[in-house]
């Protein structure tokens, strides 16, 4: 998607620091691109902290930050929000970008998202590169 030849079905802007909310996301743009129709996501915040957590699992399943689920989902859920996120880095259709703004303001360098995400792309930048795809915002 990097030379906007495909454009996108659906792109996000993911911000969102809530893990039930990160799911819904996550879980719309690996469907999309897990039945081969191209995809992008811009993390941003809330979101890139969560994509880049080595404990998301452990941060999922406390009851905190799942309110709304029972004892016995809070795992399943985890272990669920832990593929969908390394579906969403794998799948060839969807590419996941971090959000230039919140890489600077977080600390964060290029080479702390580089490994895992398809670029740092500014917000503007990010939108012209999905214009006509169904605009998502978690």
């Amino acid at each position: 998607m990097d030379d906007g030849s495909t454009s996108p079905a659906v792109a996000a802007v993911l911000s969102t620091g809530e893990v039930e909310r990160l799911y819904s996301g996550l879980s719309v743009l690996v469907s999309t691109a897990s039945e081969g129709r191209p995809a992008a996501a811009l993390a941003a915040f809330g979101a890139l902290d969560l994509l880049l957590d080595p404990d998301l699992l452990r941060r999922a399943q406390e009851p905190e930050a799942t309110p709304s689920l029972s004892w016995a989902g809070r795992e399943r859920f985890a272990s669920s929000l832990v593929e969908l996120r390394e579906l969403a880095f794998e799948l060839e259709a969807l590419a996941v970008y971090a959000c230039s703004a919140s890489v600077d303001a977080m600390g964060l360098t290029p080479a702390d998202v580089e490994e895992r995400f398809d670029g740092v792309l500014s917000t503007p930048r990010f939108l012209r590169q999905v214009e006509g795809a169904r605009l998502l915002f978690v």
